[in-house]
C-alpha cells in the first residue's frame, strides 16, 4: 500500500475519534447518572456508536493488506483499538516505537469487565463452560424437589419463575426448593423472577356460531365415560383457564346457587334437560350433565330454591369447539376490548362477525388504519382496515392456503405501530416486594423505551431490598431494539444488568428475515457496553417438549455460546435438555468465544 493510502486511513481514524469525543460531551448529563461501575462502559458505549456511524468498509480492507486487524472485534475497547491502530500505520510512514495515546480503557481492562459484571448478574462461572444455563421452571418444581435436584445437578445456574403464571404461594416453594437444591449440590442457581407486563394476547374469541353443541365423553360402547362440565359465570374473562365449556349468566341468579342444585331447561331442540351444581369458585359455579345438550343464547334455565323457581337467560355460550377461529386470507374479523362483544348480524347475510377480544384495551388508543396486526407468532398476519374506540376491523392478508388456526391465549403484535405502554403494570408493582425479597434476579418484560427502565429503578427504590437486585431487560419488540442505546444507558443507573434477546417475539415485530441482523447488533451493542446477554426463545424446544432434538436447534445451540447465558423452557424432558445443552456449550468453549473462532490442538 501506498503512502498516500496510509494517510487516509488514519485520517479517517481520527475523524471517528472526534466523533467519539463529541457524542461522549452531548451525553455528559445521563453519563453523570451512571453507576461507578458503569462509568467506563457506558463510555464505550457511545464511542462505540459514534463509530458505528462511519463506513468502514475500505479501512477495514486496507487493514487487512497490511496484516493488521480490521477492528471487528474492538466493541469492548473501543477508543483503545482506534488508537493503537491509528500509532500503527504512523509507524508504516515513520518507523518507530508503537505507542498509543493513553485512554480510560485499555483493551485488557475493556476484555475483563464483561466477565466481572457476569458474575455479578449470573453467579460464579461453571467449571467447564463459561456460558450459563437458565431453565424455566414448571408448577411441578414446587413439590417435586427430586425434578428440582436433577435440574441443578444436571447444569442449571439460574432458575427463572413466570410471574405470569401461578401465585406468590407457588413461587416460595419453588425457591425454597431451589435453594435447598443448591445448598446440598456443589453448584449454585441464582433465582430470577419475570414481571408479567402488559400481555397483549388474544382473549374470548366468538366463531359466528348460533347454536352450541355440548356432549359429554363416551366410551367405544357409547356409555357415558366422563360428565360434561361447564362453568356458570357472569364473566367468560372470570372463567377458569382450564375451563372448555362455559355459560354466561346474571351474577344474581349465580349467586343463588348451591352445591348440588338441579337447573332445569329445554334445550334447542326442545328436550328436557339439566344440570347438577358441582362446586362453587370465586366467581362462578361448576355443573355437570350426562346427556348431549343443544345451547344457545336467550334460552332461559331455571332452578327451584326455596319454594320459588328463579328463571335467567343465558347471555353467551361457549365451548371448546367454539374457541378459535380458522382464518385464511381475505377474510375479516374484528378484534375487540373486552367487554364490548355485541351480536350485530350483517342485514343482509344474516351473519355474525367473527369476533376476538384483546387482553389489552390501551393498544386501540395507538393503532392506525393501514398497519399491521399479526397473531400467534406472525402466523397470521392482518391488516386494520376500519377502527373506533373499541374494535378494530381486519382483513387477512396472510394465511395457510388451507386456513391457519387462530385460538385464545395468542400473542398479538403490532409491527408499525408506536405503542406507549408502560412494561411494567399493576399487578407487576404489587409483585416487585416479593420479588426483591425472594429473588436474586428481576426481568423486564416489554421494555420499549428509556422511560420503561426508568420507572421499574424507581419502584424498586421505594422497596428495602430492592438496590439488591440484578435487572435483566427483556428486549422483544421494535422499539425496544431501535431504543437501545438509551434503554442501556438508563438501566446502567444501577447494578448488575443484562439483557435477554426475546427472538421469538423480536422476529415477529422485525421481520424474520432481519433476524440475524438485529441479534448480531444487539450482541455487538452489549459486548461494548460489558453487559451479559441471555440467548432466549426456543433453545432445544423440541427436545425440551418431544423428547427429540432437530438438527437446526443443535447450531441453535452451539451459536449460542456467543451469549453469557442461555435460556430453557420447560418441557416434560428438561432434564436431558439441560445435560445436552451443557454438553455442547463445554464443548464449544475449546473453539470459540464470543466472536473470536479458537483453534484447539487436533488429536
Amino acid at each position: 500500500m501506498n503512502k498516500e493510502g496510509i494517510m487516509e486511513m488514519i485520517a479517517l481514524l481520527e475523524r471517528i475519534i472526534e466523533a467519539t469525543e463529541r457524542l461522549e460531551k452531548k451525553y455528559a448529563n445521563q453519563l453523570s447518572k451512571v453507576h461507578p461501575k458503569f462509568a467506563k462502559s457506558a463510555i464505550n458505549l457511545l464511542h462505540y456508536r459514534a463509530f458505528r456511524r462511519f463506513d468502514i468498509k475500505d479501512l477495514q480492507n486496507g487493514l487487512s493488506q497490511l496484516g493488521l486487524s480490521r477492528l471487528g472485534k474492538s466493541e469492548a475497547h473501543v477508543l483503545a483499538s482506534l488508537n493503537i491502530t491509528k500509532s500503527v500505520l504512523k509507524s508504516f510512514l515513520e518507523p518507530r516505537k508503537i505507542t498509543s495515546e493513553d485512554t480510560y480503557l485499555s483493551i485488557e481492562q475493556g476484555n475483563q469487565l464483561l466477565p466481572l459484571n457476569t458474575d455479578a448478574l449470573l453467579g460464579t462461572k461453571p467449571e467447564k463452560r463459561p456460558v450459563r444455563i437458565m431453565v424455566t421452571q414448571p408448577t411441578e418444581t414446587a413439590q417435586n424437589t427430586d425434578l428440582v435436584d436433577e435440574m441443578v445437578q444436571s447444569g442449571m445456574d439460574m432458575a427463572r419463575i413466570n410471574c405470569a403464571h401461578d401465585s406468590p404461594e407457588v413461587w416460595e416453594k419453588i425457591i425454597n426448593n431451589i435453594r435447598r437444591a443448591s445448598k446440598n449440590s456443589s453448584r449454585t442457581s441464582k433465582v430470577c423472577m419475570d414481571l408479567g407486563g402488559p400481555k397483549i394476547r388474544t382473549g374470548t374469541i366468538y366463531n359466528g356460531s348460533d347454536v352450541v353443541k355440548y356432549k359429554p365423553s363416551k366410551d367405544r360402547n357409547g356409555k357415558v365415560s366422563s360428565p360434561l362440565r361447564i362453568s356458570l359465570v357472569s364473566d367468560l374473562g372470570a372463567a377458569p383457564k382450564s375451563t372448555q365449556n362455559c355459560l354466561q349468566l346474571p351474577q344474581d341468579w349465580i349467586e343463588r346457587l348451591e352445591t348440588g342444585d338441579t337447573i332445569k331447561f329445554f334445550d334447542a331442540r326442545g328436550k328436557h334437560r339439566k344440570f347438577i351444581v358441582r362446586a362453587l369458585f370465586e366467581k362462578g359455579v361448576e355443573v355437570y350433565a350426562h346427556k348431549t345438550c343443544y345451547l344457545k343464547r336467550g334460552m332461559e334455565v331455571s332452578v327451584y330454591k326455596e319454594a320459588k323457581m328463579y328463571t335467567a337467560a343465558i347471555k353467551e355460550v361457549r365451548s371448546s369447539s367454539d374457541r378459535f377461529l380458522a382464518l385464511k386470507t381475505g377474510d375479516t374479523i374484528i378484534l375487540e376490548k373486552k367487554g364490548t362483544h355485541s351480536n350485530n348480524r350483517d342485514q343482509k347475510t344474516g351473519t355474525i362477525n367473527a369476533r376476538i377480544s384483546c387482553t389489552s384495551d390501551a393498544v386501540f388508543d395507538y393503532v392506525r388504519i393501514g398497519e399491521r396486526i399479526l397473531f400467534d407468532d406472525g402466523k397470521v398476519t392482518g391488516k386494520i382496515i376500519g377502527l373506533t374506540s373499541s374494535t378494530m376491523d381486519i382483513t387477512i392478508t396472510r394465511a395457510k392456503a388451507t386456513g391457519s388456526i387462530l385460538r385464545e391465549d395468542k400473542g398479538i403484535n403490532f409491527p408499525d405501530t408506536d405503542l406507549k405502554i408502560s412494561g411494567l403494570t399493576e399487578i407487576d408493582k404489587n409483585n416487585l416486594p416479593f420479588i426483591a425479597k425472594h429473588a436474586d434476579v428481576v426481568n423486564l418484560s416489554f421494555v420499549n423505551r428509556k422511560d420503561d427502565v426508568q420507572e421499574l429503578i424507581e419502584e424498586l427504590g421505594k422497596l428495602p431490598e430492592g438496590n439488591q437486585l440484578g435487572i435483566i431487560l427483556k428486549i422483544e419488540t421494535k422499539a425496544g431494539f431501535d431504543n437501545l442505546t438509551e434503554i442501556l444507558l438508563t438501566a446502567m443507573q444501577v447494578y448488575p444488568i443484562g439483557v435477554m434477546i426475546a427472538r421469538g417475539d423480536l422476529a415477529v415485530e422485525c421481520g424474520w428475515e432481519n433476524m440475524a441482523m438485529i441479534q448480531e447488533e444487539i450482541l455487538s451493542l452489549c459486548m461494548a457496553s460489558h453487559i451479559p446477554v441471555i440467548w432466549a426463545t426456543q433453545v432445544l424446544e423440541n427436545l425440551a417438549k418431544k423428547g427429540i432434538p432437530s438438527r437446526p436447534e443443535i447450531t441453535d445451540a452451539a451459536m449460542s455460546q456467543r451469549a453469557e447465558c442461555v435460556m430453557l423452557n420447560k418441557g416434560p424432558h428438561i432434564v436431558r435438555t439441560i445435560k445436552l445443552l451443557d454438553h455442547i456449550l463445554a464443548g464449544m468453549s475449546h473453539y470459540q468465544y464470543k466472536k473470536s473462532p479458537m483453534f484447539p490442538l487436533w488429536t
